[in-house]
């Protein structure tokens, strides 16, 4: 049995095992510490809803854990605290910016993002779906996740900003050695980011060996 040394972080990994939600059925997947799964499939396939289940907000069968904790053991909004997830349409539930940041000033915005510090202050309803996104991502590292499930986080973002966020995202991901299931389209962003890559076929999940 592999031991622990003193001081030494506990890495904790995502683990589905038989998940059916949709039209799939008994996906089973392990996204480790740290490491970035990709996944893709075709329109209507099951890619956002299986993230969905994941995040324990869409009804299913078969079990999902993280670490030692299975999502059937927790509350849903602790079990969400711990596995965050970015969905496409990020939601938005105040005027202003920063109120959706509780205890976080302009001075901790990472520079990546390139906002200037009045972005605190801005109204929601000013920034473009890109900028939505960004921040989303942002609000979503604030919590301090132990897993990160992504729906398509650049996909409103052009090319110059997307290769700046990527790098962003792996910096924090491999810092924090969150598990990340991020479900992608685009092959160069894959072949970029992926530690492993699956796509949905049928009811079920292939791998993908290489950049596709």
């Amino acid at each position: 049995m592999d031991s622990v040394c003193p001081g030494e972080p506990i890495l904790t990994e995502l683990l589905l095992e038989n998940v059916s939600v949709g039209a799939l059925s008994e996906v089973s997947l392990v996204v480790p510490a740290g490491q970035v799964v990709c996944l893709s499939g075709s329109s209507g396939s099951g890619k956002s809803r299986l993230l969905r289940a994941v995040a324990d907000l869409e009804p299913h069968g078969g079990r999902i854990s993280l670490g030692d904790t299975a999502q059937l053991d927790v509350p849903a909004h602790q079990w969400r605290r711990r596995v965050v997830m970015v969905p496409a349409e990020s939601q938005w539930w105040f005027d202003e910016v920063g109120p959706h940041f509780p205890g976080m000033t302009a001075e901790q915005l990472p520079p990546a993002l390139a906002f200037p510090p009045e972005v605190m202050v801005w109204s929601v309803s000013r920034l473009s779906s890109g900028e939505r996104q960004r921040l989303a991502l942002w609000r979503a590292l604030a919590m301090q996740p132990e897993a990160l499930l992504l729906d398509e986080p650049t996909a409103n973002l052009d090319g110059n900003t997307t290769e700046v966020i990527e790098d962003w995202l792996l910096e924090e991901i491999r810092r924090r050695e969150i598990a990340t299931l991020w479900v992608a389209h685009d092959r160069a962003q894959i072949h970029r980011v992926a530690d492993a890559h699956y796509r949905i076929q049928g009811t079920g999940l292939e791998t993908v060996h290489g950049s596709d």
